[in-house]
């Protein structure tokens, strides 16, 4: 956000206070604002660099939630799906999936074909295609690698991936912004304040800028509302931790499983495809993904009480992903030094007490606190059904403002790297117009219309006024030096993990970006008047945190 702002923030009245600035928390802020709503969004850390950086990376009705009963939720996920598929089609792609049969399996050919049949009738409305049954001989020639023994077919389906979430979220923030809302990252909430058993407002330091500024919500210059204001907790795993510090009296309301992923580069009999394939060890279905150049394999889901702010793969965790794969896989030999890097998050799911991790709903609730009014925490959710969540929380914010409820448009007003210019009518027409006039190589072009999408002619834009900024920063990705500019100039970005991370993601190639991060720093210093101090902390800051995503062989 702009300085201006941050430094009158105390003199702004908001209607709503979200605390998380993960998917949900920046998806709430964007309807919110795209109705005439006065908001703040704040985040401890960056945009999207929590839960919602970790998962699977799908956009997915929820295959496996049909064996609890939860049609509701698939249907609800599977609506949401095609939501997104048309309002971010640069991000979000169809993603056909195999799930091979085995004769011992927990899930045989007609508890598969009964699912599937399911999941079409759920997704009625859906513009992807319908499953396929395939027999043993046609699974093999789809995939010869595929363990043989004891195959009896499989099934294919078609869900949807978003290889980057993180620019899912960074999306949502940044329309948030520009309808708007004050948004303010690296901001720690230290108290809540309650007057009259009422949510009034929050304190927080302003991490980046030295500052501890008060956030008053429905107060001004001492005046109470009794009205007030709503603030949401979206803190995702730091739920909890945010009611406990901020006073706010509560019984546990989150009780979060660690799901883990292992990084690889292609590999012999990789499949061309996503396949979906249930563990012999326990009967929980993973995937392995073909995902920006290399192989997403994941995930665990595993009861986690440990440190929430350094959340690490376990080797009994990469044993598991590596042992399956090779089962499912034979020729694939993958072993702990082919692992490129790991990541692992906690999922926010509600707390449960000793219930199977499996079996814990994956909903989304959204909680009041009796004790503490127009205070709200949001509970569970995942990346498929942020924007269903956020038209639920923000109809409930109008309706304790005491306000007629303003229509939601999310579900049909693009999100910025999809919104159409002028007269280009879709996304493919942009696509097609851009990569004959943008200048750029091919491989450049794609790139951009792959992270950023019609926002690519933004950063053409840049490169037109300085062509040094047309440069390759990264030759594994051909990243160019205005897309670090343009991180930090329009994109909310504060650190070098910021850009690299989240916003170029030049952060997540087979490096996770160690060979470019002095490259980045040093256009920023070119181009954004970084000191040479500035530059050496920047490096030094990223190499330190990237450390904690690197196996110990």
């Amino acid at each position: 956000m702009t300085e201006r702002i941050a430094k009158n923030i105390a003199e702004i009245t908001f209607d709503v206070i979200i605390i998380g600035a993960g998917i949900n928390g920046a998806g709430i802020a964007r309807d919110a604002a795209m109705r005439g709503l006065k908001v703040l969004l704040l985040d401890k850390g960056d945009v999207g660099s929590g839960t919602s950086s970790w998962s699977t990376r799908l956009i997915h009705g929820g295959l496996r939630y049909l064996e609890h009963g939860e049609f509701g939720l698939v249907r609800e996920s599977l609506r949401e799906r095609e939501a997104l598929l048309h309002i971010a089609p640069h991000l979000i792609k169809s993603l056909p999936i195999l799930v091979p049969i085995y004769k011992r399996a927990r899930r045989g050919p007609w508890t598969m074909q009964a699912g599937m049949i399911a999941y079409d009738a759920l997704s009625f409305d859906k513009t992807l295609p319908r499953h396929r049954m395939l027999s043993r001989a046609e699974t093999l020639k789809k995939l010869p690698a595929l363990e043989p023994e004891e195959l009896l077919g499989s099934a294919v389906y078609y869900d949807a991936q978003v290889e980057f979430a993180e620019r899912l979220v960074l999306e949502n923030a940044t329309s948030a912004f520009e309808h708007d809302a004050a948004v303010i990252t690296y901001a720690r909430v230290d108290k809540l304040i309650v007057e009259d058993g009422i949510a009034r407002g929050i304190e927080f330091t302003d991490e980046h800028r030295g500052s501890s500024p008060t956030v008053r919500e429905g107060v001004s210059q001492g005046r109470h509302s009794a009205s007030g204001s709503v603030v949401i907790n979206a803190a995702g795993p730091w739920i909890d931790q945010l009611l406990a510090k901020a006073g706010a009296v509560s019984p546990q309301l989150v009780g979060g499983t660690k799901g883990s992923h292992i990084i690889v580069a292609p590999f012999r009999g990789a499949p061309p495809a996503a396949i979906y394939v249930e563990a012999e060890s326990d009967h929980r279905p993973f995937f392995i993904i073909p995902w920006n150049g290399n192989y997403l394999i994941g995930t665990t889901d595993i009861r986690y009480h440990g440190d929430l702010d350094r959340v690490q793969i376990e080797t009994e965790e990469v044993d598991y992903l590596l042992r399956e794969t090779n089962r499912a896989i034979p020729a694939a030999q993958l072993d702990r030094n082919r692992i490129l890097y790991t990541y692992a998050g906690v999922r926010p799911l509600p707390f449960a007490g000793n219930k199977d991790e499996q079996s814990i709903t994956r909903r989304h609730f959204i909680r009041r606190h009796p004790q503490v009014g127009n205070l709200f925490s949001i509970v569970g959710g995942k990346l498929t059904t942020y924007r269903s969540l956020a038209e639920e929380a923000v109809d409930l914010i109008f309706k304790k403002l005491g306000r007629s409820t303003v229509k939601c448009k999310t579900d049909r007003v693009p999100l910025p790297g999809a919104a159409t210019p002028g007269t280009i009518s879709d996304f493919a027409d942009f696509c097609k117009a851009f990569k004959q006039n943008c200048g750029l190589p091919e491989a450049i072009s794609d790139r951009l219309l792959r992270i950023y999408g019609m926002r690519s002619a933004a950063i053409v834009k840049l490169v037109a006024d300085d062509v040094s900024l047309a440069e390759v920063f990264d030759a594994e990705t051909q990243a160019i030096a205005a897309e670090v500019v343009y991180a930090f100039e329009h994109e909310l970005a504060q650190t070098l993990a910021d850009c690299l991370l989240r916003r170029t993601m030049v952060g997540l190639n087979s490096t996770l970006g160690m060979n470019a991060v002095e490259a980045a720093a040093i256009i920023a210093q070119n181009h954004l008047g970084w000191s040479k101090d500035r530059v050496a902390e920047e490096v030094s800051s990223y190499r330190k945190y990237v450390e904690r995503f690197r196996l110990n062989t």
